[in-house]
């Protein structure tokens, strides 16, 4: 597990599909422009088109799902690694309700558009989020590094109210695909191979 704090680092997001991004109006619809602001399209050039603002932490936990497999008349168990399981939790302040619309509406991604899929289907390449986090982005050099998870599906999104008046919201993604690691965005497409 790893945390970091909202100075630290930044995080933007893009669709797994190559045409459509998504936007969130101000009356709780959703669009799919092909530059986003909640996430932009695939093919965008640059990962902080739709960087997303008043970020406070982020926490990434990498791990692996296991299976116990025992053998009959054999004391000893084997663990196999079934698949791999990253989680992101993103938390922000809380200034307007695009995230509640995303959980709501959006939780899979973009199929086309204005439309988003409802989670009844079998996945495929353009299924979910592509969130792009970039490590020191005060630095925007070659030792900058960027975690790309592919494949992502919202988990859950909270809201804490304190008695202050201030309000933050959590968006958790959650993803089986391996995580790239290099100093730019990855942006290549998902292949069946992935999923």
């Amino acid at each position: 597990m790893a945390f970091f704090l909202g100075k630290d680092v930044a995080v933007a997001c893009s669709t797994e599909n190559q045409s459509y991004g998504l936007t969130i109006a101000s009356g709780g619809t959703y669009t799919t422009p092909v530059g986003g602001t909640f996430a932009t399209d695939l093919n965008t050039a640059s990962p902080d088109g739709a960087a997303w603002e008043q970020i406070t932490s982020v926490d990434l936990s990498i791990g692996a799902m296991d299976e116990d497999i025992s053998y009959f008349g054999m004391r000893s168990q084997t663990k196999a690694e079934i698949k791999k399981e990253t989680t992101i939790n993103v938390t922000r302040k809380k200034t307007n309700n695009e995230w509640d619309v995303v959980y709501n509406d959006a939780r899979y991604g973009i199929s086309g558009s204005s439309v988003a899929w409802d989670g009844l289907e079998e996945p495929t390449s353009t299924h979910g989020y592509r969130l792009h986090l970039t490590i020191d982005p005060s630095t925007r050099n070659a030792s900058s590094e960027v975690v790309t998870i592919m494949g992502c599906c919202v988990q859950s999104h909270t809201v804490t109210v304190n008695t202050d008046g201030t309000m933050d919201e959590t968006l958790e993604l959650m993803s089986y695909i391996t995580p790239v690691y290099q100093d730019t965005k990855y942006g290549t497409a998902i292949t069946n191979a992935n999923i």
